[in-house]
């Protein structure tokens, strides 16, 4: 039969589907989910029979040794918080590190029996523990029976044992479920499922078998365990200090530490590896991608949300996360690392708050920041991707590194605000500071993206008509200039810049950059001789409103007369370095007999610049030109941050542990227009939980007082903080020392 002619009959297409989709489950992959959850918990049966029954049922097993209470010894003046370091934590629960004893007092419903009487205090952890995988962990009193954690009995008297219990120094870091088995021949019989026996499991900096561990005592007692933080900001030449509240201790806050992990989906198995927890916890303190903790905003409008300056402490953002399950609006670079730090603290990482001056970020990874300047020698806006931000702040956290060769742990960088992906994720580290410093960038993670914040050139390029493009002036030591974190126990900085870099122009300095150049950064190669004519822009001090006078002075170093045709720019600027607003435009042609010098007077008036301010009042000048007889560039940049009003504040009373005291912040608006929609936070840790005002307004010239009681419950030293924020002005602050006497 022929086929020719026939006609094709289409397929009717198949029905659209109906119903909800399935459930992707993990049958067909794995015999059971993937445990990442902290807050599920399976309960354990309190009776587990061997065999099967026999002809009368089950035997009873209450002849045996019975469990009558057990006590956790979770007092604060108890030995095992005292010895963990845990005394401060404000919880209802105890709380103790790995790889070190704590304490734990069964009381039975007869004396122990050593020879005859067999029992096991079991913990567990997630939602399917498994002895393989160190989720379920039973711990015996006998040596001759121990598993990955260590037990003892340290007394025994009338009905009452005392047991002693070591965690393995690398196990899983959360909370844990204990309950107490004992063994008799036909079965167990364990304690019932009881919250307040529950106990939570801390990185321990204190034990040389931890990861973690720390072997200087100052530096153990800043970076774990104090909570009054101060983080810098400003320009190099201008440093201001941020007091924040880390409040790791205050109540609440582990266990929103904890969800932070759990919302990660963070394999339950992995939380006991400092460098997997740091990377995950990395991308999890930004929203991007996973919904989580933080959500950044650089625009100046922060309507739906409270404005990164206006914080005063960790503490109100990561319960807020917590209980609402929703990012918290809005962070930028220091808000980022204080909350970091808080977690890593927490948790007990030692940590601390890094602030690099003049970060690069290396837009396309050349290890070059590229400032395009057309034929003239005036700054190509639209070509310039690249940025350098006054200041940026990222986080060092303390460990070994078992997956990089000897030398590389100690400090490494993490840094959660979200600026470039990393393995398809918005995070950065943990990077070795060592491999940094040492031109390493090819061990994990992401050591070449830091290595570029700290050592990038700034190259300026002439672009011609044509699109060539010809280096005309490389800067080598502008970038990186300075890293300064909080010296341990004082409140002083600490600059360790050299732990990044050598100094500039040695020879070990050289060597890093060939060693980094074999791992793929490409440098600027070539040297244009520098112009004969220097430009030196001076050092300001100037207050919010004020008008002042820039004076530019241009120094010729030739035996000849020079002519330059100068661009003088002034812009409002974010501290990322990215322009807001330009507000000042001057060309003058200065002109400089040989080896004299010559200074160009710029009046700023405030009008021209106070409309566009952003939040934290940056004004940047860039001078570009070129000199007439030689071709040659001249450029000078700097950041001139203008000093905002200050908040006074005060505290009065005894300064005695629950003994009331009130906290008095005073403001007087300095200018001639009103300030709407004025917000002040004030706190302190140990001694005030965050609280907040709102004022519709404050007219010009007017002041305000607001006075808050609160009861210190903790004695020490602290700080009441203080900030004030509204659109008009960002960044106004202050503080009062307290010492509370117990």
């Amino acid at each position: 039969m022929s086929d020719q002619g026939a006609t094709a009959i289409p397929s009717p297409a198949p029905p659209p589907p109906t119903g909800p989709p399935p459930k992707v489950t993990n049958r067909g992959r794995s015999t059971a989910p993937i445990d990442s959850s902290n807050s599920e918990t399976t309960d354990f049966p309190e009776i587990e029979y061997f065999g099967a029954p026999g002809p009368r049922g089950f035997p009873p097993l209450t002849e045996y040794l019975d469990i009558w209470d057990v006590d956790m010894m979770k007092k604060p003046n108890e030995s095992n918080k005292m010895e963990h370091h845990t005394m401060l934590f404000s919880s209802d629960y105890l709380i103790v590190r790995r790889g070190q004893e704590f304490q734990v007092k069964m009381n039975f419903n007869r004396p122990y029996k050593p020879g005859e009487d067999k029992f096991a205090v079991e913990f567990i952890i997630g939602s399917s523990p498994q002895f393989s995988k160190g989720t379920y962990i039973p711990v015996f009193p006998t040596k001759e029976r121990q598993s990955s954690w260590e037990g003892r009995i340290t007394d025994a008297s009338d009905n009452t044992v005392t047991m002693g219990i070591t965690p393995a120094a690398n196990c899983i870091v959360g909370k844990y479920h204990l309950y107490v088995a004992v063994l008799t021949p036909h079965g167990v019989r364990r304690t019932r499922r009881d919250k307040s026996r529950d106990l939570y499991i801390l990185f321990n900096p204190w034990v040389a078998a931890d990861a973690v561990f720390l072997d200087d005592e100052s530096e153990r007692e800043e970076c774990v365990m104090t909570e009054m933080g101060i983080i810098y900001h400003g320009a190099y030449d201008d440093i201001a200090e941020r007091d924040w509240n880390y409040g790791q201790f205050n109540y609440g806050v582990l266990d929103a530490c904890l969800y932070i992990m759990d919302r990660s989906e963070m394999p339950i198995t992995n939380r006991g590896d400092p460098v997997k927890v740091t990377r995950k916890a990395s991308a999890m303190l930004n929203s991007r991608d996973d919904e989580g903790v933080l959500v950044g905003n650089w625009s100046g409008d922060y309507t739906y949300g409270v404005a990164p300056t206006s914080w005063t402490g960790s503490t109100d953002i990561l319960l807020g996360y917590a209980s609402s399950k929703m990012p918290v609006c809005y962070a930028q670079c220091w808000v980022y690392a204080a909350v970091f730090n808080t977690f890593l603290r927490c948790l007990g990482i030692p940590s601390r708050v890094v602030t690099n001056y003049y970060s690069a970020h290396d837009n396309d990874g050349n290890l070059k920041t590229d400032i395009i300047l057309d034929d003239n020698g005036r700054i190509d806006r639209n070509r310039t991707k690249d940025s350098i931000w006054n200041y940026h702040c990222w986080n060092e956290c303390y460990m070994s590194r078992p997956d990089l060769p000897a030398g590389f742990g100690g400090w490494q960088v993490v840094d959660s605000t979200p600026q470039e992906t990393s393995d398809g994720m918005y995070r950065c580290g943990p990077a070795s500071v060592q491999a940094i410093k040492h031109g390493q960038i090819c061990f994990p993670f992401d050591a070449p993206f830091v290595f570029a914040e700290v050592n990038s050139d700034v190259v300026f390029y002439s672009r011609s008509s044509d699109g060539t493009m010809e280096p005309v002036k490389v800067n080598r030591t502008h970038v990186g200039r300075m890293v300064l974190t909080k010296a341990a126990g004082d409140v002083t900085r600490h600059d360790i810049t050299d732990q990044y870099k050598f100094s500039e122009g040695s020879t070990e300095e050289r060597t890093v950059l060939e060693k980094a150049e074999e791992f793929g950064c490409k440098r600027e190669m070539s040297e244009p001789p520098p112009a004969d004519v220097d430009l030196v822009l001076p050092t300001l001090e100037i207050s919010v409103g004020d008008g002042f006078e820039l004076s530019l002075e241009f120094i010729n170093r030739s035996e000849q007369r020079r002519t330059v045709d100068a661009y003088i720019s002034g812009s409002v600027v974010y501290y990322t370095g990215v322009t807001s607003t330009e507000f000042l435009f001057t060309t003058p042609r200065v002109t400089i007999g040989p080896q004299k010098s010559v200074k160009e007077l710029v009046v700023v008036e405030s009008k021209n610049y106070m409309k566009y301010l952003v939040e934290q009042a940056n004004l940047n000048f860039i001078v570009t030109g070129k000199i007439k007889e030689t071709g040659q560039i001249v450029s000078a940049m700097k950041v001139v941050t203008l000093r905002n009003p200050k908040l006074v504040v005060e505290v009065s009373g005894e300064g005695k542990v629950s003994e009331e005291m009130m906290a008095t912040v005073q403001f007087t608006n300095p200018f001639s227009f009103n300030l709407e929609g004025v917000y002040i936070r004030m706190e302190g840790p140990g001694i005030m939980m965050p609280k907040f005002k709102y004022y519709s307004l404050i007219p010009g010239g007017s002041s305000l007082t607001w006075s808050e009681l609160f009861t210190p419950h903790r004695a020490g030293k602290s700080r009441v903080i203080a900030t004030l924020d509204c659109p008009a002005l960002r960044q106004v602050h202050g503080q009062a020392s307290v010492t509370i006497d117990p």
